[in-house]
């Protein structure tokens, strides 16, 4: 998952020192020394009574809500509601993280923002997430919306969404999104925002390819797929083309394993250092036919494809 980040809105909610690091699996503020979901945010964390694999199955764009969810650090993506939106709130935005791990936000403009990589209290995340966005709408412009359990009847986000929007999220290189007005924020609070954008991994989200990642790493830079084939399925095409030494981006590249993340197979490759997201444009976009063509075989796998299943599959973890 994309490492959540301190951020601050405004002068409204967030003191003009320090803005703490409360991200879900960062050091609690309180200095208890534990992560913050096993320690005060332990109270939004209620048992599992339904786990849904894919909570986002349905939604246009449903691999980059997973992406957004998982991999990117800072993003955003407009919503469009079924219904007509309350004449005064003028939008309702996604967001990967919100300042202090806010569920979600009401500006004080009226404008709600929601946040994607809090921790939720069951095992529908699509529900906990449309109740948190119900309450945002009617909540009092300039405050932020708490953790609660869904009732088990609420509506999902599949209810609330309209399915016929597209749905494009936007990269962004730091957390600026979140002050109304940067140039007028306090020394402080300017100082923590730039600290909180130097720690963030540059991630770019590819064009001719859906739901693909880019990011840079001190070590090496990756690419991250979200792909809505079938696993099983999946798996054997890559097993086909790894076997067949067609499974790289390029010199350098290597296909190194895949994970899950809420229902969807998320293959990973390394690149190398000097390799930018321009650079994987067009390879990207061939691996993708080549993709499509070991999809389309239904031919038994060979003794060297099987070998290459084997070791993918053992490479591959489970985040959700």
């Amino acid at each position: 998952m994309a490492k959540k980040r301190p951020q601050t809105k405004g002068k409204s909610h967030v003191s003009s020192g320090e803005i703490p690091v409360v991200g879900a699996r960062e050091p609690c503020p309180c200095g208890s020394g534990r992560r913050y979901k096993a320690c005060h945010g332990r109270a939004a964390a209620h048992a599992v009574t339904e786990l849904v694999q894919r909570p986002f199955e349905g939604l246009a764009g449903e691999g980059d809500w997973v992406a957004l969810r998982e991999l990117v650090p800072a993003a955003t993506a407009e919503l469009t509601l079924k219904e007509s939106l309350p004449d005064d709130v003028p939008s309702v935005t996604l967001a990967t993280v919100l300042p202090m791990a806010w569920p979600a936000l009401r500006r004080d403009d009226g404008s709600v923002l929601l946040g994607l990589q809090n921790d939720t209290s069951s095992g529908d995340l699509s529900r906990d997430l449309a109740d948190t966005l119900q309450r945002a709408l009617t909540a009092e412009p300039g405050t932020p919306v708490q953790a609660r359990r869904a009732p088990a009847d609420a509506p999902r986000l599949q209810d609330l969404l309209d399915p016929e929007a597209t749905f494009e999220p936007v990269v962004h290189t730091g957390f600026e999104f979140w002050v109304p007005d940067s140039e007028n924020a306090t020394t402080e609070v300017s100082a923590s925002l730039e600290r909180a954008n130097a720690a963030a991994i540059p991630t770019v989200k590819l064009s001719g390819v859906d739901a693909a990642y880019w990011c840079e790493t001190p070590e090496k830079n990756h690419l991250r797929w979200v792909m809505p084939y079938a696993e099983e399925k999946l798996l054997d095409a890559l097993a086909r083309l790894h076997a067949a030494g067609s499974s790289s981006l390029g010199e350098g590249t290597r296909l190194v394993g895949s994970f899950r993340a809420h229902g969807l197979t998320v293959p990973v490759w390394d690149l190398p250092t000097g390799m930018g997201a321009e650079d994987i444009e067009k390879p990207a976009a061939e691996f993708a036919e080549r993709l499509t063509a070991a999809l389309a075989s239904d031919a038994p796998l060979t003794v060297d494809e099987r070998r290459a299943r084997g070791g993918l599959t053992n490479r591959q973890v489970t985040l959700s």
